[in-house]
Parts: structure tokens; C-alpha cells; sequence
């Protein structure tokens, strides 16, 4: 009979943004080690998450273990008799070690021979002997960003036992009857309120909140549904899914009362919907205001205090204008909310008063003025102060607007203008408060300073784009005049940072970059991938070129030039493969590493690939270009046609040379002009030529000259297509 397996560890307070990942280990961890311990299951383990929790369920489990059964080798046959048939050692030590006679062991068959064999059986254990191991593999399954050690560790031999919080207690129960299981805690812990954790039958409410006796009394269980019915009636909503709907309905309702709607920048520039439901067992929501002078401090003051640092909700009216009221989302259900809005209001009107104090103290002196004090602000110990790193960037923008884009001298002097200031607000008391909003505060003080809009967009803007989403902001709306601008000095500013920092030997390694280099390389490449729809400039510029322009300052890449190389043809193949490209056809169109290719040319090519994908005549090419690719290792096109014509005789290698001196100059041409469908359209016509011509054609005749003159014709035509795409790629093995 299968019964119930349920699981809750109890626990200090986890952070919030660990318990996603944290809900996803318990069980894909769970059902790993049933697996394991041959425990069957008609459905994978469930799993909730509370900040005090973590909770797991198996509907039904099986109550014994499936039975074992394993054919163990031993020495094989020829070495395990003597001439005479008596058993040498090894058979005998053999049979000693499974307490069976040589006469019991069996003979199996494998593909190195015949050899001895115990067929090794065990009868499974029942579930609750089994149910105190799986619990304690679970323990040391679970992983976490940062671990605490708590004096504590589990009787398996593997020491201290680590985990995100101190664990205060323990449900391990089978069919609604708890398995004993103890977590001990080391001697120089233990004292009156410390004791070792054993597992048991009993839960715990909500601190705060209870219907009668004392909050947070413990809870007796049987079953899931009656656990998660008893926590409901403590004020504790297991399922996150079911507080973020709780969440969400209120916060509507009280925008409703306060004549607004929540603000969109909650979704668009926050995780705080996301984050709150981790935050809280049982929600509410409170509604406060706060003084409506404050509505004269920028927007992006105010939302940034009220979300990243307060978690308040703010409200704007139908035009989408703040209004001086937020909400509030409160662990409690509070009798008298007024008074809970009062502290909150409380705590907001004390930080926007420091807001509004940096906000006119910090205008009292222009960006430019700034300048010296970012000669004291560190950028990196090889590569310098902001001070430094500004005047590169500055250098770099001016380059790339007038020599990469092709802009007019006054363009170019704005691009500069906007690179030396963009790190001029990591000098202000706003920014050094309100971290969040270094570069868009910059972006704001030159707009108070009467900068023009394509400086102060591009300061706004420059550190985005942070997704690799095609609509990803800022937007062609958004950038408006400031576009190409803007493009200069975020493209210079990540490659300075990049290029410095491989430079100065800083290189993401695994999950571990402190530098954010991905963010960054993947920000300019996608300027660079997406250049027409954020700009309106029509231009296919090379990763090498801006590189080696970027590299100036620093002495040139040097040895880190390949694994750069690499690391941004990592960050391209990522954005392209994220925008729902075939991996097989991003490797196709990379295929001669980045430094000669333009994001948006590769890009282009993909839509192309794309659009022709249900082609059989480019797929036929692909296909037989493999072999081309094979045959024509270390063979040079010299591109001397009249020799290989003279010297070709059948008729399929005449065709074919026809086809690729016809038709290479169009697809060429297409591809200048980027037209990649026509080039590749091209390609596929030349199928019938290239199929017949190894259909009929010997290759590797052995006539010297005439091998020669073929594969000269066969590296012409694998150059023409290499010169686009190995699309020999996207050919899927068989």
C-alpha cells in the first residue's frame, strides 16, 4: 500500500530571493534520492516555501523497496579452473566473497568473454528503515549562495552539517507516522535553549498572528491537507502561488480606493512582485501617503526609494503621473492598518527629505565640476581612477561616432561630451545614497544643466542595455535625437570596460563574475546586433576593428586577445541563441571566429537561414559541403580559372565550374549588400551542378594535374559558401 511522504525543515528566516531556488531543489533533490534508495512513486515530489520553511510531499510512496537484483564478474573462465578443473584461487576467493560454493557461481557471456558470475539478490527494506538515509542525502543535497555554519551535523561520517539558516525544527512523517531522524549539535552549542533537532509531528504558525493561545505555538499533523489547513488557520499560506494572488488582488483594490493603479515600473524595472510573496507567510496590504512637495524630486528618485528601498508599491492616476501615496505589503493582518501606514510614512518622509536634500545640494555644481573628484574614486588597480576611465571613453565615443558610424564633427563633439561625463554622478551624494541610480541620475543633473538631449540621454541611457531581448530598453522611442549618441558612449563604455579588464588579466570564470563582463559584452553586442532599429544606421561594423581601437590605450589586447576573442563570441552566440535561433545555425554563421564578424550581419543571416529552412536544395549543399570541407584541407582557391578550366574534361566538373563562375559574383554581391535570402538562394541553386558533379566525378583521380584542376574547382566553390556561412552546420547527424 502506498502512503504519504511529508517533509517540512523549519528554520530561521530564509531571503527571499533564495527561496525560488531553493522550493526547485527540494524536490528535483527528493525525487533524485527515492530514486536512488528504489522507491517508487506515481508522481514526482511537490514542493512549497515560506520564509520559515521548506516543505515537501509525495503523494503516494511505495512502502517497500523494489528488490535488487545484479549480476557481479568475477575472473573469467580461463582463469578460473586449472588444466585439470579444479578451481584456481581467484575462483575460489571469488566464491568466499559471496559465502557460495565455485559449484553455485553461473557463467555469463560478455563481449570479452565467458566469465564467473554471482547473481547478487537483496530483498528491499521497508520504506521507514530507508526514510532517516534519504533524509539526510537531502540535507547535504541542498546548496545555497552563501552557507552558515550552525554547530550542527548529522551521525553519516561527512562532518558539519551547512545549511542557509540554522534549522529549528523538523517533519519527517510516513502514512501520518513520524520517522525518527535527529540533526545533533555539536557539545560547546548545546545548553538550555539549544538541543539537538529531532524530527517530529508538530509545526509552527505565524510569529505574530493566531486565533487563540499563544502566536507561533507549535501545531500537531497527520496529513498534507490537514498541515496545510492547520497553517492556514496560524496565518501561514503555504502556497507562494496563492499569496502572490492575495498580494496582487489587494494591491488592486487599494490602488482602486486611492484613485490610481499601481505603476507599471513595479514590472518593467523591479523584481519587487516577484520578491514579496518570499517575504511574507500570511500578506497584507497597507495604503500610506507622503507630502506632496515631494512629487518636485525626479520620478526616478522617488520610485527607486519606494521599491528597491522601502518594498512600497508607488500609485500613479490614469495618466500614469505619481501620486503622493504608495502601498505597502505587511507580514500581518493588523487591526488598526492606520497605524502600521503611519510608520511606513514615517520611515518614507525621512529618506525622500535626504533625497530632496542631495537633490538641491548636488545641483548646486555642474557634472564638469565633478571631474576632479572621480581622480580619487577607484575604477581598478591596473587600469586606474573613473577620472582615467572617463577620458577613455570619451576618446572612444568620439571615434566611434565620427570614424565607426560615419557622423558629422557635432555629433562626435556630443558623443564626447556625454562619454567624459557619464561617470560625473558617481561623485554626488545622490548616487553615492541611491547606488541604483548611477548614470541615470547623471542623465538628469545634465538635463538640469541645460545639456542638449543628446548628451543627457546618452548619459541617462549609457548603461543599458542590460537584456539581450530585441526589445529590450532603451528604445528608438525612447533614445529619440539621442540615439546614435547614445550608442557611441554605451558601446564604448562596455568595451573599455571589457578589453581593460581582460587586459589587466579580470576574466569571468564559471558563475563567478564580480565585474559583470557578460552584462556588459552582451550590452554591446547587442547595440551592435540591433544598430538599424535603435539608430537607423544601416552599418554592419566588425567586432576586430572597435576592439583594436579600444585596446589603444591599454598597449593593445596582447595575450589575452583569444580568449577575448572568445569570450565575446560566447556573449554572441548567447543573444542570437536566446532570440530562438537553432544553436546549429548560430555555429554555422561563427563559424570563423568573431573577430572578422558583425553582430548584425550574423543576425541577418540567421533571419535568412530561418526563412529558408524548409529549402531541400540548400539543405543538399549543406550536406555535401561537409564533404567538400574534407577533401579540400590545406587546399588554396587560387582563383586561376582559365588553368583549372584547361585541364577539366567531364562534363558534371565543366557544368559545375560554369555554376560557381556564374553565380559566385550574385552571391558575393548580395551578401555585400546584405541580402543574405538571395545569397543563400544563390547556394541552393547550385545543387543540381554540385550533386552531379559527385555523382559522376573521381576527385582524387590519379592523373596529378587533373586532381589538382578538381580540387582547385572544389575549394572555389567551398570558399563561396564559407565566405557566408559554414552551413555544412546545420546538417544534422545521422
Amino acid at each position: 500500500m502506498d502512503r504519504e511522504l511529508l517533509i517540512e525543515i523549519g528554520c530561521e528566516e530564509l531571503p527571499a530571493g533564495w527561496l525560488p531556488g531553493l522550493t526547485a531543489q527540494l524536490a528535483r533533490h527528493l525525487d533524485a534520492r527515492v530514486k536512488e534508495f528504489r522507491l517508487t512513486s506515481e508522481a514526482p515530489a511537490e514542493s512549497f516555501s515560506t520564509p520559515r520553511r521548506l516543505t515537501a510531499r509525495v503523494a503516494k510512496l511505495a512502502e517497500r523497496q523494489t528488490d535488487f537484483e545484479e549480476v557481479v564478474n568475477g575472473p573469467p573462465v580461463t582463469a578460473a579452473f586449472k588444466p585439470d578443473g579444479g578451481p584456481t584461487p581467484a575462483a575460489v576467493g571469488f566464491a568466499r566473497k559471496y559465502g557460495v560454493d565455485v559449484a553455485a557461481l553461473e557463467r555469463h557471456e560478455t563481449t570479452r568473454g565467458t566469465y564467473l558470475a554471482h547473481r547478487v539478490r537483496l530483498r528491499g527494506k521497508a520504506t521507514v528503515d530507508v526514510l532517516a538515509d534519504v533524509m539526510g542525502g537531502l540535507l547535504r543535497d541542498l546548496t545555497f549562495p552563501k552557507q552558515m555554519r550552525w554547530d550542527a551535523y548529522l551521525e553519516d561520517g561527512k562532518g558539519d552539517l551547512v545549511f542557509a539558516r540554522p534549522i529549528r525544527w523538523l517533519v519527517l512523517m510516513y502514512g501520518g507516522r513520524v520517522v525518527p531522524f535527529v540533526i545533533r549539535r555539536t557539545e560547546l552549542a548545546q545548553g538550555p535553549n539549544v538541543q539537538d533537532v529531532r524530527s517530529g509531528s508538530q509545526t509552527y504558525g505565524h510569529r505574530f498572528l493566531t486565533t487563540s493561545g499563544r502566536a507561533g505555538r507549535a501545531i500537531k499533523i497527520k496529513t498534507f491537507e490537514d498541515y496545510q489547513a492547520r497553517l492556514l488557520e496560524s496565518f501561514v499560506i503555504l502556497d507562494r502561488a496563492e499569496r502572490e494572488s492575495r498580494i496582487r488582488r489587494e494591491l488592486e483594490t487599494h490602488a482602486r480606493r486611492l484613485g490610481g493603479r499601481v505603476s507599471g515600473l513595479v514590472a518593467a524595472q523591479s523584481s519587487l512582485l516577484q520578491e514579496v510573496p518570499d517575504l511574507v507567510e500570511y500578506p497584507s496590504v497597507v495604503a500610506g501617503h507622503f507630502p506632496v512637495e515631494f512629487l518636485q524630486l525626479p520620478e526616478e528618485v522617488l520610485t527607486t526609494t519606494m521599491i528597491h528601498h522601502q518594498h512600497y508599491f508607488p500609485v500613479v492616476d490614469e495618466e500614469g503621473k505619481l501620486k503622493p501615496a504608495f502601498l505597502a505589503v505587511t507580514n500581518t493582518e493588523p487591526e488598526k492598518p492606520e497605524i502600521i501606514a503611519r510608520n511606513a510614512e514615517r520611515v518614507l518622509a525621512a529618506r525622500l527629505r535626504d533625497a530632496q536634500f542631495f537633490w538641491d545640494d548636488d545641483r548646486k555644481v555642474t557634472l564638469e565640476s565633478r571631474m576632479a573628484r572621480l581622480s580619487t574614486i577607484l575604477f581598478h588597480k591596473k587600469l586606474g581612477s573613473y577620472r582615467e576611465k572617463a577620458d577613455r571613453v570619451a576618446s572612444l565615443a568620439r571615434w566611434i561616432a565620427q570614424s565607426a558610424f560615419g557622423q558629422s564633427d557635432a555629433i562626435a563633439d556630443g558623443a564626447e561630451l556625454a562619454g567624459r561625463l557619464c561617470k560625473a554622478d558617481l561623485g554626488t551624494d545622490m548616487v553615492r545614497e541611491l547606488t541604483e541610480l548611477q548614470g541615470t541620475m547623471g542623465g538628469i543633473y545634465a538635463r538640469a544643466e541645460g545639456q542638449p538631449e543628446p548628451v543627457w540621454k546618452a548619459i541617462y541611457f549609457h548603461y543599458l542595455p542590460i537584456g539581450v531581448e530585441a526589445d529590450a530598453p532603451p528604445s528608438r522611442q525612447q533614445l529619440g535625437a539621442a540615439a546614435v549618441t547614445w550608442a557611441a558612449v554605451s558601446l564604448a563604455d562596455k568595451l573599455d570596460s571589457v578589453v581593460g579588464m581582460f587586459t589587466a588579466g579580470e576574466r569571468p570564470t564559471g558563475s563567478r563574475d564580480p565585474l559583470g563582463l557578460r552584462r556588459q559584452a552582451q550590452g554591446a553586442v547587442k547595440i551592435l546586433a540591433d544598430l538599424p532599429q535603435l539608430t537607423g544606421l544601416e552599418l554592419r561594423l566588425q567586432i576586430g576593428p572597435l576592439l583594436a581601437r579600444t585596446a589603444e590605450p591599454f598597449g593593445g589586447v596582447g595575450e589575452s586577445s583569444g580568449p577575448l576573442l572568445s569570450f565575446l563570441a560566447d556573449r554572441l552566440g548567447y543573444l542570437l541563441e536566446q532570440r530562438g535561433f537553432d544553436v546549429r545555425s548560430v555555429r554555422a554563421v561563427l563559424h570563423g571566429g568573431i573577430e572578422g564578424v558583425s553582430p548584425l550581419d550574423a543576425r541577418l543571416k540567421l533571419e535568412a537561414l530561418a526563412q529558408m529552412s524548409g529549402s531541400a536544395a540548400l539543405l543538399g549543399v549543406a550536406t555535401l559541403l561537409k564533404r567538400v570541407k574534407n577533401i579540400t584541407k590545406g587546399v588554396v582557391d587560387t582563383r586561376n580559372w582559365p588553368a583549372i578550366q584547361a585541364r577539366l574534361v567531364e562534363p558534371a566538373e565543366l557544368a559545375l565550374w560554369a555554376q560557381v563562375d556564374t553565380r559566385a559574383p550574385g552571391i558575393r554581391d548580395a551578401a555585400a549588400r546584405g541580402q543574405y535570402r538571395e545569397a543563400f538562394a544563390g547556394i541552393a541553386a547550385l545543387q543540381p551542378a554540385v550533386a552531379k558533379f559527385f555523382d559522376d566525378v573521381l576527385v582524387m583521380t590519379d592523373d596529378e594535374a587533373l586532381r589538382h584542376a578538381r580540387l582547385a574547382l572544389v575549394a572555389a566553390l567551398r570558399d563561396v559558401i564559407l565566405a557566408i556561412a559554414d552551413i555544412s552546420e546545420i546538417v544534422t547527424e545521422n
